[in-house]
Formats: C-alpha cells, sequence, structure tokens
C-alpha cells in the first residue's frame, strides 16, 4: 500500500524553536513588492494566510488574535469615533473596529495592496465586506510617511504590523522614534493598542524588547497575552497611553460597554476575560521588569 504523502508548513519561531503543521491544499502562492504571500489549506486551522513564512491568521482561530488586539483599546475609550490601522491587511482588524457603533471614520495604512487583494479572493471572511464600509480610508503607503506628514489625531491607533524581520517591510515601525511620533496622533485621553510577538517562549526577546521600548515613550504601558492555537501558543500585545489605564475597568463596566457599543455578540472578549488577559505570569512581570532593550532606528530590533 502506497503511503500518502503529507505536505508540512513550518515556522521558524526561534532558531531552536519550530511549529508545523500539516497543509491539505495551497490555494495561492505569491509575492508582491514587499514580501511573499501564501494561502494554505490545513486540517488543523482551516485556510491560513502565510507572509514571509510566518503565518498571520487561520479561519478557525483568528477571531481570538483580533478582538484581543482591538477591544481592550476600543472600549477603554469613553467614546471612540477616530481610529487609525497601521498594517492588518487581511481586514479583521478593520472589522473588528467597525463594529463600535461610536466609530465615525477610520483611516488605514498598509503598503502592500497586494495582501487585501488576495484575503478578498481566498479569505473574504476575515473582512466580511469592512472595505466597503464608507467609514473606511485604505491607504496604501508606508505608515512612516503617512504618521509624519498628516496632521490628524486619533481617539485609538491600532497596530498590526507583520514580525520586525531584517528584510521585512515592517522593522522600522517597532522603534523608539515611531512609537512617540505615533503617541503625538493620538488625541487628548486616547489609546494605541498593538502586537507585540510572542510569548510562548520562556524569555520572549520580541515582546521584551518591544514593551521596554514603548516604556519610554507612554506613561501606561498595559502587556497583555492571549493563547492564539494556530501560532502555536500565547501572542503578546499592549495598549499604551498617557493616562487611561484598561486594568482599571471592572467587568460590569465593560460589559455595559460591550452591550451599548459593540453591534454584534463577541466570541473571546468580555468582561470576564478582561483581567485574564492582563493578568501577566510572575517570570515574564520580572522580565518586563529587567529589559534594558530600547528599539531605535540606529539600532533596530529584528526577530528570527
Amino acid at each position: 500500500m502506497q503511503e500518502k504523502q503529507i505536505n508540512w508548513f513550518w515556522d521558524c519561531v526561534s532558531p531552536t524553536y519550530i511549529q508545523q503543521f500539516s497543509v491539505s491544499a495551497m490555494p495561492y502562492i505569491g509575492k508582491s513588492k514587499y514580501q511573499s504571500i501564501q494561502v494554505l489549506d490545513t486540517p488543523s486551522f482551516g485556510r491560513c494566510l502565510i507572509l514571509d513564512g510566518k503565518i498571520q491568521c487561520s479561519e478557525s482561530d483568528e477571531f481570538i488574535y483580533h478582538e484581543a488586539l482591538v477591544h481592550p483599546a476600543m472600549i477603554a475609550h469613553p467614546k471612540p469615533e477616530t481610529v487609525f490601522i497601521a498594517g492588518g491587511g487581511e481586514g479583521a482588524t478593520l472589522r473588528e473596529v467597525l463594529v463600535h457603533k461610536t466609530v465615525k471614520r477610520v483611516v488605514m495604512v498598509d503598503i502592500d495592496k497586494k495582501v487585501p487583494e488576495v484575503c478578498w479572493k481566498y479569505l473574504p471572511s476575515l473582512s466580511e465586506g469592512a472595505f466597503e464600509d464608507k467609514r473606511v480610508e485604505l491607504l496604501h503607503m508606508d505608515a512612516l510617511k503617512y504618521v509624519d506628514e498628516t496632521k490628524d489625531r486619533f481617539d485609538v491607533m491600532v497596530i498590526d504590523l507583520t514580525e520586525p524581520l531584517e528584510e521585512g517591510p515592517a522593522y522600522l515601525l517597532f522603534t523608539k522614534e515611531f512609537y512617540r511620533d505615533l503617541g503625538r496622533k493620538l488625541k487628548k485621553g486616547g489609546l494605541m493598542s498593538l502586537q507585540a510577538g510572542t510569548t510562548a517562549l520562556v524569555k520572549p526577546p520580541t515582546f521584551l524588547a518591544v514593551l521596554n521600548t514603548l516604556s519610554k515613550v507612554f506613561r501606561v504601558v498595559a502587556p497583555y497575552q492571549v493563547e492564539v492555537p494556530s501560532f502555536g501558543g500565547p501572542w503578546g500585545f499592549a495598549v499604551v497611553s498617557q493616562g487611561t489605564d484598561p486594568r482599571q475597568l471592572t467587568e460590569a463596566e465593560i460589559d455595559r460597554r460591550i452591550k451599548s457599543r459593540v453591534s454584534r455578540p463577541l466570541r473571546m472578549y468580555d468582561g470576564a476575560a478582561h483581567p485574564g488577559l492582563f493578568s501577566m505570569p510572575r517570570y515574564l512581570r520580572r522580565q518586563l521588569a529587567e529589559e534594558k532593550t530600547v528599539i531605535t532606528r540606529d539600532k533596530p530590533f529584528f526577530t528570527y
């Protein structure tokens, strides 16, 4: 009997750590000006988006990542009307922002026009028509340039970038200078949220370096994490501001704001889930307190 051939996708998390899962089909393989793009079908996680060899999301669990990225900051703001998104080309971050009924305008800047085009065709469930919403202004340009030149200011900023790979398009967007420029574009009382890399490793270098860099710019830096199965473990995030701290919200207040402001039920985030996200384990809290790395344009940080 002939043995069935199995194709595998593997994601190199570090020089010594690889996660992998089987692939049943490859609907799309291509490249843009900025990065490689793959859409893979997997028995474990459904259809997945891969950029530069790194998994970005899967149909089965993307709601966990995107609700964690968007809603803690959006709910912590008393009335978010204007929102800026950097990255997020698949459209799921935009989808989650738009469920907030207070939102009047969203500016989304993603340098790579091809990623939305591929996702519209092969992963339409990620955006659910968000790009057609009249509140959305979609720009395909360098976020560094946009932030430097715009005179607009925002209630909430959501930074959903690919990891800072040495040859990737995003590494200069993980610097103290860029975080400082973003902070200047926040309105009074504004908040920013961002993904900050894996926390699956016992000492996650990207997460620690990003959080320490943020602490040099913002008075409030609230780290949190959530388990994303397709990412191979927990993933790190942060909400930052010059005053508002999402950790001070009560379970009842979070549920009240969700009920009054969010247009459809959420699948992961609510008042009961909120404190668990921000309950960082002791070893990570110690490592964050001891971290010295500050990422700058002159001394950028690269993940593996």
